[in-house]
């Protein structure tokens, strides 16, 4: 499994703070998990991309494996805002999530696979659905079941987009559920 390198909440930014807002205002409404993500996700649009959403200290890599920034972890647990940043090659392993997430590029490209799990037999085995690459200002929701995928930086730049998680990582430790080490088909 590619481990990941983990920075805590600093200081932020105006910009930042003002996301936070519009997303409480989204998560508020108490709308199911898949349009909230969706929503969520459109709050995100207007601000990637823009120089003054993150500090400079939110935007380091580690050179090891992508590095995730909490950004913000809301106080009833509702949802937490992190800032992933990759390096050319850096990648996580085929997972689901604990909750609905949002996810939007901020800066390079993110390659994504999406799988769905398919029975096979007592077992069962994961099919490729769908590849996408991500560009900047370019977003994403999903929510449980059935958001199986791995992302990967395929450019030759840092790559950094905001992920929104409909539940406290800092609490959970991760957005992840689970990992999955089945044979993938085409």
């Amino acid at each position: 499994m590619t481990t990941t390198s983990v920075a805590a909440a600093g200081p932020t930014t105006e910009r930042l703070r003002t996301l936070v807002a519009a997303i409480r205002e989204t998560v508020d409404r108490g709308l199911p998990p898949e349009p909230t993500a969706r929503l969520v996700a459109e709050r995100l649009v207007p601000h990637l991309g823009a120089p003054d959403l993150l500090t400079p200290a939110q935007c380091e890599p580690d050179p090891a494996h992508y590095r995730q920034h909490v950004l913000h972890a809301e106080p009833d647990g509702g949802f937490s805002v992190v800032a992933l940043v990759w390096l050319p090659g850096q990648s996580t392993p085929i997972h689901d999530h604990v909750s609905w997430c949002a996810t939007g590029v901020h800066q390079g490209e993110e390659h994504e696979r999406r799988y769905q799990l398919v029975p096979d037999g007592p077992s069962a085995r994961l099919l490729v659905t769908e590849d996408v690459v991500n560009g900047p200002g370019e977003v994403a929701a999903f929510a449980p079941p059935g958001d199986i995928h791995s992302v990967r930086n395929g450019g030759d730049r840092t790559a950094l987009s905001l992920h929104v998680y409909g539940a406290d990582i800092t609490r959970l430790g991760t957005s992840v559920r689970r990992v999955y080490r089945l044979p993938a088909d085409r």
